[in-house]
């Protein structure tokens, strides 16, 4: 049959089959930021196993102590000075969460670029950990244009969990051409690898959409709803997790210096397939049960963990811990920000993320400051991680006791469901959720009629 014609006789250049061929190969806002987050975290994965065989690791351990605290002090602490102050201003501007993933990842490239010569001088702390830096602040961009590339709320926790589940595939899947490019040209064509992938990831994210976070600052309901009990405890919470993890990748990393690499290399493997079983965790979990019962159940299991760990040590317990935090920290992040979009509906997704983020980024420093000034074993540093999460854990509840109490005291006028007529968990969770929403309650309106 031959092509379809008008009453004029001419025919168009493109049939409706041809158009919609043409869109299968058109990709969403969401994949956009998800290809070049593959190729940053295969870059972060590639860094890692560059350093692994520099300079740092034929440092006399004191020197080197010395040395990672001061540049883990010095490159971090301008993000904790201007985030607070350009994070409003990056919001407001079209494409300006964008502009500093692609800023981010550029400068990383770059700054791979000069350390290609500098692995055996002293100047390879400040750019590694510059490197660090610029990870952690695309962190906190990310975190912002994700709410930008999807429809719905509904669909955030389904998009960070992806953005892990890539980030876990990425590192083991970096692995192989670094250890191509190791056979070739050792540790700098390692780096070289990594500056093209951060290279890569720079102009991918030139697709992602330039949209606006806020046309506004943030209105006093929104800061109220930020400040309720439910989302400060949880941030608590989740901000201890996180200096657990800073607090592991330096303890792990000085006890591991001396031993064969390839100690070093299981442990990132574990460490990738953790996050993987986090990412996969995560929804089910949350199926099953309340975010507030979620961080209760990681941080609960973070405690058994790293007691079990603690009297077997060695090189198994030191990947068993690894790959256990690894679940624990992105099932409670996922967990966390579901929290916060269920407890906070009004308030501006990107910028309260953002300055969750930031927030969590300075506890890990913390954390990952305690080991680099202070020697311990490795039974000591598990029991640690267990004391830690064990203050974390009962801190949680009796919060969450407290507001509970507080809710049964003076109970919120009109109809509704009494606490006791509950479970006492799930009252907890009903109390949480109704305590930050009366936070934000107008003079004179019934709370009934919030939405």
């Amino acid at each position: 049959m031959g092509a379809m014609t008008n009453a004029d006789g001419w025919r168009p250049l493109s049939t409706p089959k041809a158009r919609a061929g043409a869109e299968a190969f058109h990709l969403s806002p969401f994949a956009r930021l998800a290809r070049s987050h593959v190729f940053a975290a295969g870059g972060d994965a590639l860094v890692t196993i560059a350093l692994a065989n520099s300079l740092f690791f034929d440092l006399d351990p004191n020197d080197a102590r010395w040395k990672v605290f001061l540049y883990l002090a010095l490159t971090m602490a301008p993000l904790a000075l201007v985030a607070p102050f350009i994070g409003p201003l990056l919001d407001r501007s079209r494409g300006g969460r964008r502009w500093m993933i692609i800023g981010a990842h550029g400068f990383r490239a770059l700054v791979c670029f000069v350390m290609l010569n500098d692995l055996d001088s002293l100047l390879l702390f400040p750019e590694a950990f510059t490197v660090l830096a610029l990870g952690k602040a695309y962190g906190v961009a990310r975190a912002a244009v994700v709410p930008t590339v999807v429809h719905t709320d509904g669909e955030l926790v389904e998009a960070n969990s992806k953005l892990q589940l890539l980030s876990g595939l990425a590192a083991p899947l970096a692995a192989i051409p670094a250890g191509i490019a190791f056979l070739i040209g050792d540790s700098p064509a390692v780096l070289a690898v990594a500056m093209v992938s951060y290279a890569i990831a720079a102009l991918a994210a030139l697709r992602v959409p330039a949209t606006q976070v806020s046309e506004a600052p943030a209105t006093a309901a929104e800061t109220a709803e930020l400040r309720g009990m439910g989302i400060l405890l949880a941030s608590s919470a989740m901000g201890l997790i996180r200096g657990i993890v800073g607090f592991l990748t330096f303890f792990l990393l000085f006890q591991l210096r001396e031993d064969p690499t390839w100690h070093m290399g299981v442990v990132l493997a574990v460490t990738g397939v953790g996050a993987l079983l986090g990412s996969a965790l995560a929804p089910a979990l949350r199926r099953s049960m309340p975010e507030e019962r979620m961080l209760l159940t990681v941080l609960a299991a973070t405690v058994v963990s790293a007691l079990v760990v603690a009297r077997f040590g060695g090189l198994a317990g030191s990947a068993a811990m690894a790959g256990v935090v690894a679940v624990v920290s992105t099932s409670g992040k996922l967990a966390f920000d579901s929290l916060v979009q269920r407890d906070a509906p009004d308030a501006n997704r990107g910028r309260s993320f953002a300055r969750f983020e930031v927030r969590f980024q300075l506890v890990w420093v913390i954390g990952a400051v305690v080991p680099v000034l202070i020697d311990m074993p490795l039974t000591v540093g598990f029991l640690v991680i267990a004391g830690t999460a064990a203050f974390a854990l009962f801190s949680y509840i009796a919060g969450q006791r407290a507001a509970h109490r507080a809710d049964v005291d003076h109970p919120p006028a009109g109809p509704g469901i009494t606490p006791d007529e509950t479970d006492p968990a799930e009252a907890s969770t009903r109390t949480l959720g109704h305590v930050d929403r009366t936070l934000v309650q107008p003079p004179g309106q019934d709370p009934t009629q919030i939405q």
